[in-house]
């Protein structure tokens, strides 16, 4: 918070919302973004109330926070944001009734009516084939990128694990990697031998090419030696995917959600998908099973004579 935010809240309020955020830090273990964002959205909340004159946290009932979601809903925001937002408020006020600043939670007998679950975009195996194809190529940045592709759908990171990993955390000849995940979670990864050919090229040709006798410990660097980013990353896939013509919105999470999906359809079981791609839920990998039971519900209607 900057000083004007704080201009608009007690000081107990405020000393409550640091107590929280050092919590998400300290205790939880969360990511800096992932706490700036929940700082973002309890924020919004706390000026909702500033503007209806409500300065206590002590003061918050459930009618403020269903004039709050209301408020939202009346301003366009989307309905997974608003869930967000409210599963921030959950949080917080959760922490402060148990750390003894409210007695008692304004959230806790509210029920809210959950969002319409977005099924995630996914890529057809053949689709991925003309991807990598179109990341082939013996310079050294054409190796990197199929290098990073063919890594990302071979093993289901996240965009912000493989921009982040240390050469270190490869190991070619076992075939796995090393990936330290959400919440500092270590797992081990599995790849395939296409996956292993492209890391061996990049880490024995196009990386010492890059370096130039520099010193990095990131597996992926850029023209100029440094790490590559979650956002040129993004750019690059944006180039490839124009460049073999698929009519798609692709992002790096699209090779994430097609690993999985990939895996499900070919009988993979679901545990350990789950373990793959380091979901501390199952139920957030069960949604891989409905974006395949929707192509087999498609096959159904294509080809059964009464679909």
């Amino acid at each position: 918070m900057d000083q004007g935010d704080r201009d608009r809240i007690s000081a107990r309020t405020a000393a409550a919302l640091d107590a929280f955020l050092q919590y998400l830090a300290a205790e939880r273990r969360l990511a800096a973004n992932t706490v700036s964002a929940y700082q973002a959205d309890i924020f919004f909340f706390l000026d909702y109330l500033h503007g209806k004159g409500i300065r206590s946290l002590e003061a918050v009932t459930p009618d403020h926070v269903r004039g709050f979601l209301a408020h939202c809903l009346g301003r366009g925001v989307a309905l997974r944001s608003n869930a967000r937002r409210i599963s921030a408020l959950r949080a917080f006020f959760r922490f402060l009734a148990g750390e003894g600043f409210i007695a008692a939670d304004p959230l806790r007998h509210i029920d809210l009516p959950k969002p319409r679950r977005h099924l995630p975009d996914t890529l057809s195996v053949d689709e991925v084939s003309r991807l990598l194809a179109a990341a082939a190529g013996p310079s050294p940045l054409g190796l990197r990128n199929a290098a990073m592709l063919h890594l990302l759908y071979a093993s289901g990171l996240r965009v912000s694990e493989l921009v982040n990993l240390p050469a270190a955390a490869v190991n070619i000849p076992a075939g796995r990697l090393r990936v330290i995940g959400k919440g500092n979670k270590e797992r081990l990864v599995p790849f395939g031998e296409a996956a292993a050919e492209r890391l061996s090229a990049w880490l024995n040709e196009g990386r010492p090419r890059l370096l130039k006798g520099k010193r990095s410990n990131h597996l992926f660097i850029t023209r100029n030696g440094s790490a590559m980013t979650r956002v040129r990353f993004w750019q690059i896939i944006k180039q490839m995917v124009a460049a073999c013509g698929i009519g798609k919105k692709v992002s790096p999470h699209t090779l994430r959600h097609s690993f999985a999906t990939h895996l499900l359809a070919g009988g993979a079981d679901l545990r350990s998908v789950q373990m793959m791609l380091g979901h501390s839920d199952i139920a957030t990998t069960q949604i891989y099973t409905h974006v395949d039971s929707g192509r087999l519900r498609d096959i159904h209607r294509r080809f059964h004579p009464r679909g």
